[in-house]
């Protein structure tokens, strides 16, 4: 007989372990579905999937653009749509009036780009301002103009130079002209009884004065003729030589055609007697009272007379040749050596007193320093996939008067390639990989001050998530062929952008030269004549701070007149009142076709840097360039080296070491699974970073704010760039300084050797595979 309770209590347990059962079985069925499920997902997508050979990306929830490569056909629509009209149309408008930086002008510009970018669909435009200082000459009062003048016993002026260029053709006839200056230079009225001409006021030419001559420059005025140095190192080295003020004028046999004056502006582009070139003589970069960091609001400004300013002491004045002929043509002294002498008609004499008895020269400079506020203008295109990696364009913006070739010409050029690109996001037709920034630089024309306070402010930003910048100071100085210098990771993109744009002279395609690239490689060909000269960056621009604070690979690009057959020290009406929309419109590019090619080979170059899934840099190019720059040392300073005890094989090692990564690392990069986004992000931050790698933190001997060791500007002439440059300056003419300071010199040179040999064999670790990058220690115990 059974217990109904018990019974019932059996009953109830057995029904709640069969719903546990059921409950469990359901829940195993489920987790089963779901992973039949994402198999069958899985292997739906990737049927074919195997080690090593991923069909497809298997990210759930990120799209497969992830992985996609750049549209070719863009590229093709990019470069037909660049209109060259256009770009006239805005050279026109930019360089109608003068815009000198630091004035109401230059800030209107600045305002306009900013409203261009807004409607031309770019996704930001925004300016930012740096409180600088600048330098203006008086332009109110004729009695306090700058000049020169020649005095007789009585102090009476036998000549005194036109205070501003002659006028000659009707665009230049406009207010707010600014008269022919040097930008910082120390005021002053000096008077001296001696005159002395010093060429091209090179060290070299101070040095052959002072050993072959009577010549005393202390307490003279000097003359010297423009080109091959910045000018900035002639004020310096005359200063350093005892000069009290130093004159500098444009010698016809570097500004006209074989030193003729027949045909000149306006009838062609060569320079008129009146043209003067103005220009800075500042030679630091960026804001002299805040040198290394930012002039914002907060920033702390030396003095201008502290040793960190690094302002001229000295008065400095440019004057065309048609000034310099009165004043060469007033010195006595010895006859010139050959190559001292110009094509003025008149004998170059080394000068010292005058050629009349009781003459005097004096110079009236009332150039005056001031803190003006600058401003820099962006436009941004954010990129779809990696916004956090930029592609930047610069231009400067400021001129010393019109500008239409320096820096207008490379404005109007920026513009077109912005509307271009700015103009398919706004239709959603296409958004590029990685963010697009464009800049506009104010200041420029003073010592790159836009450019260089804006990197000093987001060094840190820029040096982790930039990819490159491409500079356009000025986008074309004449019609020849294209020409461009950079660091070595940009001349295979720098290449391949050239071969995809379409030659602008014609008679030229009738002989072959189909492309800007065959042009190129056949007008300027690099060494071994197989590809197009590329060359070296200096300080001339704004691409430096880029260089030398980021360590961010650089390019600039531009049209370039017939080098090989005209000697000159640059475009003829550089920095003058000539400088003008009619100069370029009638003289210099009739159709505007080179501009065009310009913008479309840095529309292309943006394009494949922004949108390629690889970063299209080859490092076997940094390699190859850094082996040639060791034999260029060994060649001119090897057997001064070793004689001093310095192991010249460590740096031979170091450079075929690397040579030999980069090309383990260029196999690696060409058989990466291009499926994996994260693979593609560890070699594209590996191409990017490398170049920081030869950055030194302490930065080249005496010049804390250049600190890439590879490349730099020459601190005897900072347009020029120098390899090596810290190591090629301290080894220039030791051999002929006293021995004392050879001992000390040579300390410099050996300690520098060491930094360079450390930091090239560092950087071939930035290329090895990313978990293995210290090398085993095979040494003895």
């Amino acid at each position: 007989m059974h217990d109904f309770n018990s019974t019932e209590g059996f009953m109830t347990r057995r029904s709640a372990h069969v719903r546990r059962n059921l409950l469990l079985s359901a829940l195993i069925c489920l987790v089963l579905g779901l992973a039949i499920g994402l198999l069958i997902g899985r292997f739906a997508t990737c049927p074919e999937e195997s080690e090593g050979n991923v069909q497809g990306v298997f990210l759930p929830g990120v799209s497969d653009k992830i992985v996609q490569d750049g549209d070719p056909t863009i590229s093709e629509e990019i470069i037909s749509s660049i209109n060259p009209d256009n770009i006239r149309n805005y050279l026109r408008d930019l360089s109608e009036f003068p815009h000198l930086a630091g004035t109401d002008a230059d800030y209107r510009q600045a305002k306009e780009l900013q409203d261009f970018w807004k409607q031309e669909g770019l996704d930001e435009a925004f300016l930012t301002p740096y409180d600088v200082l600048l330098s203006y000459p008086n332009v109110t009062d004729d009695d306090m103009m700058n000049r020169i003048e020649l005095l007789n016993d009585t102090d009476g002026i036998v000549y005194q130079s036109p205070l501003r260029e002659k006028i000659l053709y009707p665009t230049e006839n406009k207010s707010d002209v600014v008269p022919s200056f040097n930008a910082y230079s120390a005021p002053g009225d000096i008077v001296s009884e001696r005159l002395v001409y010093v060429n091209y006021g090179r060290l070299e030419d101070y040095r052959w004065l002072k050993n072959n001559t009577s010549v005393n420059i202390t307490g003279a005025i000097v003359i010297a003729r423009y080109g091959k140095i910045f000018r900035g190192d002639k004020v310096h080295l005359a200063s350093e030589y005892g000069a009290i003020g130093i004159i500098i004028y444009s010698d016809p046999a570097d500004y006209t055609l074989d030193g003729s004056t027949l045909r000149v502006y306006p009838e062609d582009w060569w320079l008129p007697p009146s043209g003067a070139q103005r220009g800075t003589i500042f030679r630091g970069l960026g804001d002299p009272l805040t040198p290394g960091y930012p002039a914002t609001e907060t920033a702390y400004r030396y003095g201008e007379d502290s040793r960190e300013a690094r302002l001229p002491t000295i008065p400095a004045h440019p004057v065309g040749y048609g000034i310099g002929q009165k004043l060469l043509g007033a010195m006595a002294g010895d006859e010139v050596p050959a190559d001292w002498k110009g094509t003025l008609n008149i004998t170059y004499r080394l000068g010292g007193r005058l050629n009349t008895a009781g003459w005097k020269i004096r110079m009236f400079i009332s150039t005056q320093n001031s803190m003006r506020r600058t401003y820099n203008a962006f436009g941004i295109i954010r990129g779809s996939i990696e916004p956090d990696r930029y592609v930047l364009m610069g231009n400067h913006r400021d001129a010393w008067v019109f500008g239409a070739i320096d820096p207008s010409s490379g404005t109007a050029t920026m513009m077109e390639v912005s509307r271009v690109m700015g103009n398919l996001v706004k239709q959603g037709r296409w958004r590029p990989r990685r963010t697009i920034i464009f800049c506009s630089w104010g200041s420029e024309e003073y010592g790159l001050l836009g450019s260089n306070e804006w990197v000093e402010q987001y060094v840190k930003n820029l040096g982790s998530r930039s990819v490159a910048y491409v500079n356009v100071d000025i986008a074309v100085t004449g019609n020849f062929s294209f020409r461009a210098s950079g660091t070595p990771l940009m001349y295979q993109s720098m290449f391949d952008a050239t071969r995809q744009v379409p030659n602008p002279d014609g008679g030229d395609v009738q002989h072959g030269l189909h492309t800007v690239y065959d042009k190129w490689r056949t007008s300027f060909p690099g060494q071994d004549k197989s590809k197009p000269y590329m060359g070296t960056l200096g300080a001339g621009s704004d691409y430096a701070g880029f260089v030398q604070l980021a360590g961010i690979p650089c390019v600039s690009v531009h049209y370039s007149y017939d080098m090989n057959t005209y000697k000159i020290g640059s475009y003829p009406l550089y920095h003058t009142v000539y400088e003008t929309f009619y100069a370029v419109d009638q003289l210099i590019d009739r159709g505007f076709k080179r501009h065009q090619a310009v913008a479309q080979t840095t529309a292309e170059l943006m394009r494949n840097l922004a949108d390629s899934l690889i970063v299209p840099f080859d490092v076997t190019d940094f390699a190859n360039n850094l082996q040639t720059l060791v034999n260029t040392l060994d060649s001119d300073y090897g057997a001064l080296l070793r004689s001093q005890g310095i192991r010249f094989d460590w740096i031979k090692q170091a450079a075929d070491n690397f040579s030999s990564e980069a090309a383990t690392f260029k196999t690696l990069v060409e058989n990466v699974n291009k499926n994996d986004p994260f693979a593609i992000r560890r070699i594209n931050d590996q191409l990017i970073l490398m170049e920081r790698a030869f950055m030194d933190p302490a930065g080249l001997p005496g010049r804390p704010q250049s600190r890439h060791i590879l490349f730099a500007e020459s601190s005897v002439n900072s347009y020029a760039g120098s390899s090596f440059p810290g190591l090629v300056d301290s080894l220039f003419e030791i051999e002929t300084i006293p021995e004392a300071e050879a001992v000390a010199r040579w300390e410099i040179v050996k300690h520098h050797f060491s930094v360079i040999v450390f930091t090239i064999n560092s950087a071939q670790s930035t290329l090895r595979e990313v978990s293995s990058f210290m090398p085993e220690f095979n040494g003895k115990p």
